[in-house]
């Protein structure tokens, strides 16, 4: 399974991280998760 800046998951991490109520640190290593979080955030 891959991630896109499109799947619902990246958004929600997205939102709670610019929100300051997750960090980078709790996303789980899931497939491509993380990086494609981290893309959407740079």
């Amino acid at each position: 399974m891959q991630f896109t800046k499109e799947s619902s998951i990246v958004k929600s991490y997205v939102l709670l991280i610019q929100k300051e109520i997750k960090t980078i640190d709790d996303i789980p290593n899931l497939f491509n998760l993380r990086e494609v979080v981290e893309q959407c955030l740079e």
